[in-house]
């Protein structure tokens, strides 16, 4: 399996309080610091190798993991982003030539019950180009966040995170296979919003879609950490 990347070095600022003292990675859902949940589904669902792009109170989310021997035959590595918040996209490039030639890629909020190996086989039938990325989709149609993607069964025709169109159905669910050639072609400063990588691979027809059926979990709002809960 390739790696995954995990981007986790946000604020927080959704959840207030909650986050002021504590990164939102260690979060307690049912007891239990949120990114030990994501990182048992993780090892479950095959992953090895695991990089913690890590910002805010980044040093507790590394002691956390490091005291659970659970995970102690993982692969796992982190960075951080300094002084200044690079974005999620800056954080990647100031790793990129530590990464294979092509990753997973995640969120710190993110518990995404899906079949990673199967994504993988689809990419890796499909894609055509050193140069293809793939965003794993799903057809929302605005009920558990805003859709912000038009999809047609194979190709990301239009992704935006701040346009609305009465034609986006699908939702980014979260979860993408990033060619490390195409993110060093796309040649941005240092700081910038992962968002902006997704667009250029849409404007370069380089950005393949693939559906699945399950909604997504996150514990970026109130709403979401109560629904992540229940399932657990």
């Amino acid at each position: 399996m390739i790696p995954i990347v995990i981007l986790a070095g946000g604020l927080g600022t959704r959840l207030n309080e909650l986050t002021k003292s504590t990164p939102k990675s260690l979060i307690l859902i049912n007891e239990v610091p949120f990114v030990i949940h994501q990182l048992i589904l993780l090892k479950k669902s095959g992953f090895s190798r695991i990089h913690f792009c890590l910002g805010h109170l980044g040093e507790k989310v590394e002691s956390e993991i490091k005291n659970h021997n659970i995970f102690k035959n993982m692969n796992i590595t982190f960075s951080y982003d300094g002084e200044n918040q690079l974005g999620t996209g800056g954080a990647i490039k100031n790793i990129i030539d530590k990464l294979p030639n092509y990753f997973f890629l995640t969120y710190g909020d993110s518990y995404l019950l899906t079949d990673y190996k199967k994504v993988l086989n689809y990419f890796n039938n499909t894609a055509k180009s050193s140069n293809e990325s793939l965003m794993t989709v799903y057809k929302n149609n605005n009920k558990w966040d805003k859709s912000n993607v038009i999809f047609n069964g194979k190709w990301i025709l239009k992704y935006s995170k701040n346009h609305d169109s009465k034609n986006m159905n699908f939702i980014d669910f979260g979860l993408s296979i990033i060619s490390k050639n195409s993110f060093k072609l796309f040649n941005k400063k240092s700081i910038f919003d992962l968002s902006e990588y997704l667009s250029y691979q849409v404007e370069n027809n380089s950005l393949l879609g693939y559906e699945v059926g399950k909604r997504f979990y996150e514990i970026g709002s109130i709403d979401g950490i109560r629904d992540l809960e229940k399932i657990l």
